[in-house]
């Protein structure tokens, strides 16, 4: 065994890594993690991961990260200095500084941003980028958004290619979608804005101005939809 090694050039610094990985991986699986491949499964000794919870290849966890029980995490997946609570099922992504509730399922090709909270049964799919944001329990966010600087409630949808346009030029400007809010497809949400409770945007909108309560709103800029009244009937 190895108790003792000099390190005095970096192909020793690469032996010395290689032992200590050797020791974590083999410490973790004997407490009940399972290691797909342990040889690409790099793990820093100040990690905690929860039994039951399986890291496919190519998984890096790093820094300060807590990992629950009974989660998925990988392939190709970093998680670092961050919070993830059992059951959730991270592939192909990169969640930094961030804290995942109860069974949150990211990827793949997300990027979870420092400073982001993540609500219980979350759903964020491929290619979403998430930073300084919170988010509360139930959220859906299927692919190809950005949410920067956001609060989000609880229920809502976020549909494919949504942009909340939080910088100016000077500064970092905040978006609110209150619980149970329908997000279009496409829509721009220019910050500072906020998204009443069960209101809806269109498909395509650019939103400017704040938006009330179960109010539906569509258009460049978005406007509150007209309701047209039902057409006559002729009698006979």
């Amino acid at each position: 065994p190895h108790e003792v090694l000099g390190v005095n050039t970096r192909v020793d610094l690469a032996r010395a890594e290689a032992i200590m990985q050797i020791r974590i991986r083999n410490q973790v699986m004997i407490h009940g993690v399972t290691l797909i491949d342990p040889s690409t499964t790099y793990i820093h000794s100040s990690v905690h991961i929860g039994k039951d919870t399986v890291l496919y290849p190519n998984t890096h966890i790093m820094g300060n990260s807590i990992i629950g029980e009974s989660c998925k995490i990988g392939p190709n997946t970093v998680v670092r200095d961050s919070v993830v609570d059992r059951g959730c099922n991270i592939v192909s992504s990169i969640v930094d500084g961030t804290t995942l509730g109860v069974g949150v399922d990211v990827g793949p090709f997300s990027n979870l941003r420092l400073g982001s909270h993540i609500g219980e049964g979350t759903h964020i799919g491929n290619y979403v980028e998430i930073k300084e944001s919170v988010l509360g329990s139930d959220v859906k966010i299927g692919h190809f958004s950005y949410i920067g600087d956001a609060d989000i409630g609880s229920k809502v949808n976020i549909g494919a290619g949504t942009v909340t346009a939080n910088y100016d030029g000077y500064a970092k400007n905040r978006t609110t979608i209150e619980e149970n809010a329908f997000i279009g497809s496409d829509t721009m949400l220019v910050a500072p804005v906020r998204i009443g409770k069960n209101a809806a945007t269109g498909a395509g909108s650019v939103v400017t101005k704040d938006v009330a309560a179960g109010e539906t709103v569509k258009g460049v800029p978005a406007k509150p939809e007209l309701i047209k009244p039902p057409k006559r009937t002729k009698k006979a």
